[in-house]
């Protein structure tokens, strides 16, 4: 009876994305729209790209889990704001607003969820790009085949005149070009692949490297001047909440990022490890959120309590559910030696005064999970809160 009720939303989800593009006058056939999939670097990449095309003079839209764009102005379009993948009415309304602004191209953001659900169904993708995939999501999709087979299903509808551009340095890059009808290409920064240029960027980082090198293997594809792209790639910034950083005045480094899954947190405290100079500390705050992936909680615990010097477990949206608990699941597999350098403080507010109390001249403060985001959800309640305006009021 689930198995049935499934199909049948599946069903249903698939035709009203194409009467919604019908009632709409099909807007997205107007645009050359290049699609993102993977666990991390979605927001990154589209983002990049839509900065570059700008710089480059092209008219240019972005759908994002941050913001949604039209040549640099902010779009409302009815729905219930930005989102990784809006829902398909919300999504060809936004298309409609981008067409009629005279965008020539769309970069966005296209999840898991909205895959299963066929929110973006009918779409003729110019091109899809597979950033990596790491645990996530494991409360909607169950397992991790499933989640694979959702971002697969992306690749899939890609056209024979697309192009499908893979991170074959990722275990499961290679595989998600199996199969499919789209032009293969691949990027990395080993082994043999198509784009693995060196590149100048602002932005820091491992698992920055290989967005920026999508960025630039997208361009090319798209046929823009390879030396234009390379030259803007210097100066382009990256989205708010993503490695977000500045020095304070007493000599503490603070750092704001999305991480809120286990590869993530690991990526950006690897990159925060190798950038610190001996004797300095790294001072992590994060939570995982309510409601969600529960299974993802104790390795997050460990990843952060591993790869800090003081790990203070807070709480990140706990929805429904009570903090205290969360924070004893991320603490449920930590050793004594490990559980002796957490800090348990439930109040993301009061944990970052703690991180910026202790913090000495050197060290880096990371507060992970919410990025962007400007509201804590507790129990049914959105309430203002920004990581960066907090760190900036505790450290005056």
């Amino acid at each position: 009876m689930n198995n049935l009720f499934k199909k049948l939303k599946t069903i249903w989800w698939r035709e009203k994305s194409f009467l919604a593009r019908y009632c709409y006058g099909n807007p997205s056939s107007k645009l050359k729209i290049v699609g993102v999939t993977g666990t991390s670097g979605k927001t990154t990449t589209v983002t990049l790209l839509y900065k570059i095309a700008l710089k480059l003079g092209y008219r240019a839209g972005l759908v994002s889990t941050v913001e949604n764009l039209a040549n640099g102005k902010p779009l409302n379009s009815g729905g219930n704001g930005p989102g990784t993948t809006p829902d398909s009415v919300t999504l060809t309304k936004l298309f409609k607003k981008m067409a009629n602004e005279g965008c020539e191209y769309v970069f966005m953001e296209v999840s898991s969820h909205a895959m299963d659900q066929n929110r973006v169904a009918g779409i003729n993708f110019t091109g899809g790009i597979f950033t990596n995939l790491s645990q996530d999501h494991f409360d909607y999709h169950k397992n991790f085949e499933n989640y694979f087979e959702a971002k697969k299903k992306f690749f899939r509808m890609l056209s024979k005149d697309a192009f499908a551009l893979s991170n074959t340095d990722d275990k499961y890059g290679l595989r998600m070009l199996e199969g499919i009808k789209a032009h293969k290409t691949t990027y990395g920064l080993d082994g043999k692949v198509d784009f693995n240029d060196r590149l100048e960027t602002k932005l820091i980082g491992n698992f920055n490297a290989y967005n920026v090198l999508a960025v630039y293997a997208a361009a090319v594809l798209l046929g823009w001047d390879k030396d234009k792209v390379k030259n803007v790639l210097k100066t382009v910034e990256p989205p708010r909440g993503r490695f977000e950083y500045f020095n304070a005045l007493n000599g503490v480094t603070v750092i704001v990022d999305y991480a809120h899954k286990p590869d993530a947190l690991q990526k950006v405290l690897d990159t925060i490890n190798k950038i610190k100079k001996e004797g300095n500390r790294v001072i992590s705050i994060f939570g995982c959120g309510g409601d969600r992936d529960t299974l993802k909680r104790p390795i997050m615990g460990k990843i952060g309590a591993e790869n800090s010097d003081i790990a203070i477990f807070t709480s990140d949206n706990p929805r429904s559910e009570d903090p205290e608990k969360i924070i004893e699941e991320m603490k449920r597999d930590l050793s004594v030696n490990l559980l002796q350098k957490v800090k348990s403080i439930s109040n993301r507010r009061e944990a970052i005064a703690e991180a910026v109390r202790i913090a000495q001249k050197g060290d880096i403060i990371i507060c992970a999970g919410k990025g962007h985001e400007n509201y804590q959800d507790i129990k049914g309640v959105k309430h203002n809160f920004d990581d960066m305006e907090e760190l900036k009021g505790a450290l005056k």
